[in-house]
């Protein structure tokens, strides 16, 4: 039964502990405004198009800077790269509260500062990730990755939750003051942290550097393959911009549903994290991961149908329609926390960061491309044949892409002295 269960090893290394346990209020804060933003955008146009311009606004910045905060992270040391860009983060979020309190809220000020946000946590995300390999043993990698995940999937669990209750009665302003406040211990933390100079041969941050950085992923398959697959997995099956459609036209309105809706997939992931002992063990990843998407494309796929089926109400449709993005969450979480060992096990240290500057625009990107396309197709086709099909597309495309680079299906994990 103990294997069943998280590998909790990495919390014996003192830096990580560290890391993790200040993550847990502010993923909490950082998933409250996650549904606050887009929540807020349509209280003001009505439309799931605008709520979709999400993507937009906050994948340019993140190309931009992800590629660039990678070759930051390799360069200086990884603990003043995570203090400036959290404090980057508090200040943006303290826009959020300032514009929302003064009632000057708009659309597209709202959007802005989405993207100054993004930019800095585009900068901060791969720092944070690239320290793992310098803190943790290899073979403690996968598990420090569930572990991550997992306080990350329970702030986004209980963050949507607690903001579906509290906007009614506080409004939007004050969820984001919250997240500003959540923030802070997670500013102490890296404050806390020893210092983490960069490895290996460094290169001054810029294009050339960035360069570098592409042109090794790019002689690296199996690299390009664990991307490729979050993006196919995220860009088609990530529907959560139609929630808010979803919860008004098919679920009666009710903001049960839309809460429900938003954290349906962390808590699936949430469980998987609980139970991830296995992602330790298991040695043949490429094949686990190609497993797990396939399950998360037909989770998302059901979710889609049950959706076309539900009357305009709060049904059993409606939950199974939750049911199914739970087991998707799942799947989805063991996934990505072999994907990033993967990523972590075959690049070199000094890689780390340019590797992770890549990654994170997949990871993060790929939901906002997601969120214009699905925001977009929802205004012609409905909610829940976006969402059908987006699913179907998951399992498609992970099939040709294993035909295309057999090597992925066959990666199995490095072995330790």
């Amino acid at each position: 039964m103990r294997e069943m269960f998280a590998d909790t090893r990495p919390l014996k290394v003192p830096a990580y502990r560290k890391l993790w346990i200040a993550n847990i209020l502010t993923q909490l804060g950082a998933q409250m405004t996650v549904v606050a933003v887009p929540a807020q955008i349509y209280s003001l146009t009505g439309s799931s198009g605008y709520v979709g311009l999400t993507g937009l606004f906050g994948l340019v910045p993140l190309v931009l800077f992800g590629l660039y905060g990678g070759a930051i992270a390799d360069a200086f040391d990884k603990r003043l790269v995570l203090i400036v860009s959290t404090l980057g983060m508090i200040l943006s979020s303290s826009a959020f509260f300032i514009v929302s309190m003064l009632g000057n809220a708009n659309v597209w000020v709202l959007l802005s500062i989405f993207a100054l946000q993004q930019a800095f946590f585009a900068v901060n995300q791969p720092t944070r990730t690239a320290t793992f390999r310098s803190i943790l043993p290899i073979d403690q990698l996968a598990a420090g990755a569930s572990l991550n995940m997992l306080v990350m999937q329970a702030g986004a669990v209980i963050g949507p939750l607690v903001a579906g209750a509290l906007i009614p009665f506080i409004g939007f302003s004050w969820v984001y003051f919250l997240d500003v406040a959540f923030l802070i211990p997670t500013l102490g933390a890296v404050v806390s942290l020893p210092s983490l100079p960069p490895a290996g041969k460094v290169e001054a941050p810029g294009l050339s550097s960035i360069a570098s950085g592409l042109k090794y992923l790019w002689m690296q398959p199996v690299l390009l393959m664990a991307m490729l697959l979050d993006a196919i997995a995220m860009v088609f099956g990530m529907p959560r911009a139609l929630y808010p459609e979803m919860a008004e036209v098919n679920f009666g309105g009710s903001p049960l549903m839309l809460s429900l809706l938003y954290s349906s997939i962390a808590v699936g992931a949430v469980v998987g994290g609980v139970f991830s002992g296995w992602v330790s063990r298991v040695a043949q990843q490429g094949k686990a991961v190609v497993i797990c998407i396939t399950v998360w494309g037909g989770a998302v796929a059901l979710a889609g149908l049950f959706t076309m089926v539900s009357p305009p109400a709060v049904s059993v449709w409606a939950w199974l329609v939750v049911l199914m993005l739970v087991i998707g969450g799942a799947a989805d979480m063991f996934s990505a926390s072999l994907r990033n060992a993967i990523l972590q096990q075959s690049a070199t240290a000094e890689m780390q960061g340019r590797i992770q500057g890549v990654y994170i625009i997949i990871v993060v990107g790929g939901p906002r491309i997601a969120d214009l396309a699905h925001g977009w197709a929802g205004e012609f086709m409905g909610a829940g044949l976006t969402t059908l099909i987006g699913g179907i597309l998951v399992i498609v495309g992970t099939a040709v892409s294993m035909l295309a680079v057999p090597k992925f299906w066959r990666y199995s994990k490095p072995k330790t002295e």
